[in-house]
């Protein structure tokens, strides 16, 4: 069945991070796993107001016996009948917000929220190619943008507000495993006026705003879903998945997770590879689906490591400066360098400004070694191994 794609990354109220420093938390595939917990442990989970989306203790994951396949192409991992840009401008889809979760802490800076809206698969529709050749809903996979238009006319140009890009948080099935769902992480972008000493409201995200504010039952205007660059190969299952992120960058990383690791889809049952995640935010109150995350982690430590880098919160990086995502990275080197050589798939997702750091990191890793880094760079993106979407 067409398997729908919807690469997206927070544009608009993205998580203003160019970089992060690291709480002191390493997950391996094996080794002192009750140590990295108990460093875990120190970190404080923050409650959803509300009916968490991903349960009370952590993602809603399968019964006994549940097997999540409707959605599924047949195989489970072809993406030629992936589809994009479904819904378009001219005739949107009209989605309605489910639920809205702050899921930060209190000294985090900034909001973010999770946002649950209903698609119901309205105009979402394609033809699967599978045994019964019927119609059904074509699923909106985790890892693309959807674009979002908020209601109202811009004042500026006298026209309805344009669409704004955000990350899918969610696997095809949602967060309620419906296949009617899905779920967006937003940062609320407000600007800080250093004349007033206070926020300008005549400056803040329209669209970002607009979500962290709505309710239960609020329509918005949804078109997409765009870009194929966030999928994972799933026709290999011993994969090996690097990704790095900064802040709501997460979202696409947070489906990806989902998928291998809370869903038990036919994905998740046959991986036997590696999901290692990076992500770097202010401190600890600015950790994205950390408890989400913990649970995978537990109930799979021989396939996931995960490396936190917290700028504002040491410890410091080796030249004694605040640890940002490509100081993070950087001390696991050769580690990197060692899985791209054998196949592994490296994304990025999160703000532009990390790239340049992320870049000049892996620059001098190649001179240590004695490659030419535009070259190494040109033969991972021509083998398809590089991966970025970034704002």
């Amino acid at each position: 069945m067409a398997a729908l794609a919807l690469l997206l990354c927070s544009a608009a109220g993205a998580y203003a991070f160019t970089g992060p420093a690291p709480v002191a938390l390493r997950h391996g595939r094996a080794g002192a796993l009750s140590q990295r917990l108990s460093m875990a442990a120190t970190i404080p989970k923050v409650p959803f107001s509300g009916v968490s989306p991903t349960g009370p203790s952590g993602p809603t994951l399968p019964a006994p016996g549940e097997d999540l396949e409707f959605l599924e192409a047949k195989p489970y991992w072809d993406q030629s009948g992936v589809q994009v840009n479904i819904a378009k401008q001219k005739n949107p889809l009209i989605g309605k917000i489910i639920s809205v979760q702050r899921i930060v802490g209190p000294n985090s800076p900034g909001e973010t929220c999770n946002i649950i809206i209903d698609h119901q698969g309205q105009a979402l529709r394609t033809l699967v190619c599978g045994a019964d050749s019927i119609y059904r809903q074509a699923p909106l996979l985790g890892g693309p943008v959807l674009r979002c238009r908020p209601p109202g006319i811009d004042p500026k140009k006298n026209k309805p507000y344009g669409v704004r890009l955000y990350s899918i948080a969610s696997t095809r099935y949602g967060d309620d495993k419906t296949g009617k769902t899905t779920t967006l992480c937003v940062r609320r972008a407000t600007y800080w006026c250093p004349e007033l000493k206070a926020e300008d409201p005549a400056k803040k995200g329209v669209c970002s705003n607009y979500l962290c504010d709505s309710k239960p039952g609020d329509e918005i205007s949804l078109t997409g879903p765009s870009g194929k660059v966030m999928l994972m190969p799933e026709d290999d299952p011993n994969m090996t998945y690097i990704m790095v992120a900064t802040g709501t960058g997460i979202a696409p990383f947070r489906s990806f997770l989902r998928r291998l690791f809370g869903e038990g889809n036919p994905a998740g049952k046959n991986f036997k590879g590696l999901a290692w995640l990076f992500l770097g935010v202010a401190n600890k109150d600015s950790l994205l689906y950390d408890e989400e995350f913990q649970v995978y982690l537990r109930q799979n430590p021989d396939k996931m490591r995960l490396d936190y880098a917290l700028s504002r919160e040491g410890p410091l990086n080796k030249k004694g400066g605040k640890m940002y995502i490509q100081d993070k990275v950087e001390e696991y080197a050769d580690e990197v360098f060692d899985a791209l050589d054998k196949g592994a798939h490296i994304y990025f997702c999160g703000l532009k400004g990390m790239m340049p750091g992320i870049q000049d990191m892996l620059r001098g890793v190649c001179e240590s070694k004695g490659l030419n880094f535009e070259e190494y760079l040109e033969g991972l993106k021509k083998k398809g191994q590089w991966h970025v979407e970034v704002y």
